[in-house]
């Protein structure tokens, strides 16, 4: 029973996300290794890790080879923490080293300082016997030992020291100044990467990587993170098979008989919907029109904005009969206003994982694919990771639906993002000429989950709200956006 419990202990980061890649966190009484280029977050990251200590009443020590204990608080107050209660140790070169007479002149400096450091690091463990400690950085201490050789072996003679004292240790480094063959991680029970990406546009994104966990499963790959005041967030990547559930097929009701009729009975729970068509034809609204219906039927929804705002959004609900002022006041429905460039893509699918798992929402818009794209112009897989996103969320019974815009208003459409395949169902809509007139047309091009009708209906929009027509059976060519027809073709019928 002993060595089960052994097994499964686990000793928090302290920092939101993290445990969950770590499965539940470190092992604790080993030694692990956070490294980074300059600016990543690897002292806020440490900060958070003896806070959490803290919190959980152990003794911690921070060990500082580089940044002087009045940095520190600063750095922590910008957070808003105190550092009460955390030793901090500083090891910095004393100020009379700058004086001649105390160069050394019958050893190199390496021998002397190296062994000094060691020790005063070391007596001070003695003293407070810690449950954590960070050091900051091993730069400090691979310069000073000056060759591979010794650096390794350096660093090898602290995880025997600490071998059976009930501490967990953290080491800092800077990836930048790690020499070839990486001594350091053959030596320690696990490791993290700390990357930091600079986009042409927006700000800075960051990503870490455990490379390394000895004895316990992790969550492998690239997880982006990012660095608020209050600490690190990170966003675990998401893996759609995780959360595979059994749940019964469904069809929810658009709350329009028509529309219902031209989806086959309407959306099945856990399908993805696209809404594709020209700018103006009513994408953004019909999507709101399937918020209201859901809010009607008491389920939440939550709509993700990356082209409009959510000023935009009400006034243009207000003009259509919906009363969605009332639905954000009961919390019915939530809108997020997307900025596409601050935003990657660990962090969305986090706001939509929050949706669904915390708020219980069963309908989630994106307003648009246009914007989610443009938004991570850099990111070389945004294609497989919105095909892990809609898995996730058909596997949690929710209904997604997507908005893409074509380019083009009548005639011939294209479109610079493909993603029909992916979709459950395709929803079509266009503008058509008649009668001197620009009508809205929609129709069903595809859906896996079931029969839908053919027919292409008329699309109005009002103060009532959207109405449906019968199909239009009087028109040839409504799809290419110039119909031919009868002297009198009945459209626009209820």
């Amino acid at each position: 029973m002993q060595q089960g419990a052994e097994k499964t202990a686990t000793v928090s980061s302290g920092i939101e996300g993290l445990d969950e890649i770590l499965d539940g966190g470190y092992t604790p009484h080993r030694l692990y290794l956070l490294e980074g280029v300059p600016g990543s977050g690897k002292t806020t990251m440490a900060m958070q890790f003896l806070l959490e200590g803290l919190r959980r009443g152990e003794t911690v020590l921070y060990v500082t080879l580089s940044e002087t204990r009045t940095e520190l608080t600063e750095a922590a107050a910008s957070h808003g923490w105190s550092l009460e209660g955390m030793h901090i140790h500083e090891l910095l070169p004393m100020g009379n080293q700058l004086d001649p007479e105390s160069q050394y002149t019958m050893f190199h400096p390496s021998e002397v300082e190296l062994a000094d450091t060691t020790g005063r690091m070391l007596e001070e463990v003695e003293r407070l016997k810690p449950d954590r400690v960070v050091f900051d950085s091993l730069a400090e201490i691979r310069l000073l030992a000056g060759t591979l050789l010794r650096f390794r072996r350096q660093v090898l003679a602290l995880k025997q020291y600490f071998a059976g004292r009930g501490t967990t240790v953290l080491l800092l480094d800077d990836r930048q100044g790690v020499e070839h063959g990486l001594p350091v991680h053959t030596i320690v029970h696990g490791s993290i990467e700390l990357d930091q990406m600079r986009p042409e546009y927006g700000g800075d994104r960051r990503r870490l990587r455990v490379s390394k966990l000895r004895g316990r499963p992790f969550h492998s790959g690239n997880h982006d993170y990012v660095i608020n005041t209050g600490g690190v967030v990170v966003f675990p990547r998401l893996v759609a098979a995780k959360f595979r559930r059994d749940g019964a097929t469904e069809r929810v009701s658009s709350d329009l008989p028509a529309l219902d009729a031209l989806l086959g009975g309407g959306l099945d729970r856990g399908t993805s919907t696209l809404l594709v068509g020209a700018a103006g034809t009513g994408k953004s609204t019909l999507a709101a029109h399937f918020v209201m219906a859901a809010a009607k039927r008491g389920e939440r929804s939550a709509m993700f904005l990356f082209d409009e705002s959510e000023r935009a959004l009400l006034t243009r609900s207000r003009g259509l009969g919906f009363d969605m002022e009332a639905r954000l006041a009961d919390g019915m429905v939530s809108v997020q206003s997307i900025d596409p460039a601050e935003l990657s893509p660990g962090e969305f699918v986090h706001r939509i994982r929050c949706a669904v798992e915390k708020d219980n929402a069963r309908v989630i818009v994106i307003d648009s694919l246009n914007g989610y794209f443009n938004a991570m112009p850099g990111e070389k897989f945004v294609m497989i990771q919105l095909h892990e996103l809609l898995a996730y969320l058909g596997q949690l019974g929710v209904v997604t639906l997507l908005i893409n815009a074509q380019q083009g208003l009548i005639g011939q459409m294209t479109s610079s993002i493909d993603i029909s395949y992916l979709a459950d169902t395709v929803m079509l809509l266009r503008y058509f000429e008649a009668k001197g007139e620009v009508r809205q047309a929609m129709s069903v091009l595809k859906k896996r989950t079931g029969a839908h009708e053919r027919s292409i209906r008329e699309l109005t929009f009002g103060a009532a709200g959207i109405s449906v027509g019968e199909p239009l059976r009087h028109f040839r060519g409504v799809l290419s956006g110039l119909p031919e027809g009868d002297e009198d073709p009945r459209v626009g019928g209820e």
